[in-house]
């Protein structure tokens, strides 16, 4: 897998910023590793000793070579100069965790070096004078890291390596990133960075809220393995960014994470909390979240990691189109991560920003807002907004506004009529923004504390899975009130959710007032549909009869998923009474949560061994998700599903009891 500049980043600067851990674990070799460290006072031996570590990194002979057991060294600094350069063409700092020295004729003597990954172990807090612990101001990066060797002097000149492990728990960078982090180090460019940083840090978590927060991932975590956090550190250790995703989040992108919303509504006001969310809609239209992140540094190195991570949590599963705010830093990382997903710039946000790029002309010109949302939300074609678009621009006299020119040149970025082509499973132009950004102004000014925060977030989280079990609920026990005799609206009242019923209902009861002329025939015939009395506005639909298959050259089941009124018209003028199969998107309808998981049952699978107690736990954790979901639809169901869980628990009980007593194991029917 290759690692995002972000990651590489965290990874290697934990190599280059080392010194509190020598000084805690390798008191008695600091003047060994004086040229490994980046500390010291002159720049010039510092330059050079990194550059002679390159060097080694480099060489031919040591490219390929890779540490093994039996691997023979003529000193115990030849076997540091060794291992040190390994872990420089990996990507991964080292340090000297244990020693042992005899005494030999009078003499103290080295028998034994233990040189281990910078990750190794995890941080001991020191206890103070009145018997508290200290709290560490900086997150450990230590994380319990497996990798090391350790070498044992057989004879004056022989060094022989006794113990190895080469696997790491957290993955390392390429040697260019390596290379890449120290130049920028030593020539001191990041300063300036890292104090915005610090700022904006001390701004947001205070003294010692960093390690508050991570405590209370780790206790998610305990409480649910499903829970997914990740932390992004800088060249200090101190926290930079962080991404988090409980099981419900990570289960419901499996059912609607197809088209996602990547919402910084925050950067629109300063005083706002530096939190972004991954969002999406679910059957009902309901806002739901995949994701949350704390943004400090908002590089592209720091978007692509989070991107990278967040789609670690989702199983690797890309989504088909990815929403976001305009910049060119967020632009660069999304290519990156997301090469084959369709990104669109939120128009809603484009539209907001030109109330204060444009606000003198809006002055000028009350009507020009307006006219500018209808050219952008109502041309159904690029032909039509390009004319509606010049139009505008001759009327104001605005052909020189150098906002609009730049708008216009990002054109196939944010208007509808360019994106036809792709799933954005958009019901609404807008209120989907507008619930979160309503949320966001009315919680998460920067004065709240980082508890509060979490905690007023995890309340709208919990809040918005009970609204989604309510109308799972409404939409199996009610039926809406239909508006014609057509078979095909029954069928949809009975297939889809309450709220894309209503939009379907909608599109349905227009097709009535439409009608269609064949204009070209063939396998695929081709017909122009249009309401009755407006000639101008006329769509052309290719329809395939004996496949039942229709495309509309207005795109909205492309961009909804559901079909259009024009589509909906040749249906019934063809006689064509109930919706065909493949027309029928489930995300919408109300057995959208139902079937199989999907993909990430296979994704993990690639990332864990079959026998994994961590793959069976998500496993069970998804299917128990699926189960409470349907089983608290009703009364009844509830009480089917709350005796079958007794026994199967009964089932597993009896099951450990008889491994437990060494008895054969039978798992009988339930």
């Amino acid at each position: 897998m290759e690692l995002s500049s972000s990651e590489d980043d965290e990874l290697v600067e934990d190599y280059l910023d080392f010194e509190d851990d020598i000084k805690a674990s390798d008191v008695n070799h600091q003047n060994e590793e004086a040229t490994a460290s980046v500390a010291g006072s002159n720049m010039v031996l510092v330059e050079q000793a990194i550059g002679n570590e390159l060097l080694a990194a480099d060489d031919g002979d040591a490219k390929n070579q890779v540490p093994c057991l039996g691997m023979e060294f003529e000193s115990d600094t030849v076997a540091r100069a060794f291992y040190n350069a390994y872990a420089l063409r990996l990507g991964f700092g080292i340090r000297v965790a244990r020693s042992r020295s005899e005494r030999r004729k009078g003499v103290e003597v080295m028998v034994m070096k233990r040189f281990v990954c910078l990750k190794e172990g995890h941080h001991k807090k020191k206890v103070t004078e009145n018997g508290t612990k200290k709290k560490r101001k900086r997150l450990s990066i230590r994380d319990g890291c497996p990798a090391m060797m350790e070498v044992v002097r057989r004879a004056p000149e022989k060094w022989v390596v006794t113990k190895l492990v080469l696997e790491h728990t957290h993955m390392v960078v390429s040697p260019e990133r390596v290379r890449e982090i120290q130049l920028s180090r030593l020539s001191g460019k990041d300063r300036e960075h890292q104090d915005f940083l610090k700022e904006m840090r001390r701004r947001l978590f205070g003294e010692g809220d960093a390690q508050v927060l991570l405590e209370y991932f780790k206790r998610m975590q305990a409480e649910n393995a499903g829970f997914f956090y990740a932390m992004q550190v800088d060249n200090r250790n101190c926290l930079t960014n962080v991404l988090w995703a409980d099981a419900k989040a990570r289960l419901s992108y499996n059912y609607f994470g197809d088209a996602v919303t990547f919402d910084t509504t925050y950067r629109q006001n300063k005083n706002m909390m530096p939190f972004a969310a991954f969002t999406g809609l679910n059957h009902h239209g309901q806002t739901v979240v995949f994701g949350c992140a704390l943004m400090i540094d908002k590089t592209e190195s720091s978007f692509a990691w989070l991107f990278e991570t967040w789609l670690t949590a989702m199983f690797g599963r890309h989504p088909l189109s990815l929403t976001t705010d305009q910049g060119k830093v967020l632009a660069s990382a999304v290519a990156k991560v997301f090469p084959d997903t369709r990104h669109r710039l939120c128009r809603w946000r484009v539209l907001s920003r030109c109330k204060k790029k444009l606000s003198d002309v809006y002055c000028r010109h009350p009507t020009l807002h307006d006219e500018l949302k209808t050219c952008v939300n109502d041309s159904t074609a690029v032909e039509t907004f390009e004319v509606y678009w010049r139009k505008i621009l001759d009327k104001y006299n605005l052909r020189e506004n150098s906002w609009l020119q730049i708008l216009y040149s990002i054109r196939h970025r944010w208007v509808p009529a360019y994106l036809r082509d792709s799933f954005f499973a958009e019901l609404s132009t807008t209120s989907r923004v507008e619930s979160m950004n309503r949320f966001y102004r009315r919680n998460f000014v920067r004065e709240s504390t980082l508890q509060m925060f979490i905690a007023k977030f995890d309340q709208e989280m919990d809040n918005g899975y009970e609204k989604e079990a309510q109308e799972d609920c409404a939409s199996l026990g009610t039926q809406p009130i239909l508006k014609t005799d057509s078979p095909m609206e029954k069928q949809a009242a009975n297939i889809y959710t309450r709220t894309v019923f209503e939009k379907f209902q909608a599109e349905l009861v227009e097709a009535l007032n439409h009608y269609a002329v064949k204009i070209q025939d063939g396998s695929m015939s081709k017909y122009s549909v249009g309401k009755d009395g407006d000639a101008h506005n006329r769509f052309i639909v290719f329809f395939d009869e004996p496949e039942k298959k229709a495309y509309c050259s207005c795109c909205k089941y492309e961009v909804s998923g559901i079909l259009c009124r024009h589509v909906l018209g040749l249906f019934l003028a063809c006689g064509t009474i109930l919706l065909p199969e493949h027309c029928i998107l489930k995300r919408w309808t109300k057995k959208a949560k139902s079937g199989s998981v999907g993909h990430e049952s296979d994704l993990e699978v690639q990332n864990y061994s079959q026998d994994s107690p961590i793959l069976w736990y998500n496993d069970l954790l998804h299917s128990t998700m699926k189960f409470a979901e349907r089983g608290a639809t009703s009364s009844e169901a509830y009480k089917i599903a709350k005796d079958m869980l007794q026994k199967v628990f009964a089932q597993i009980i009896n099951y450990e009891e008889n491994v437990a007593e060494g008895m054969p194991h039978h798992v009988g029917k339930v």
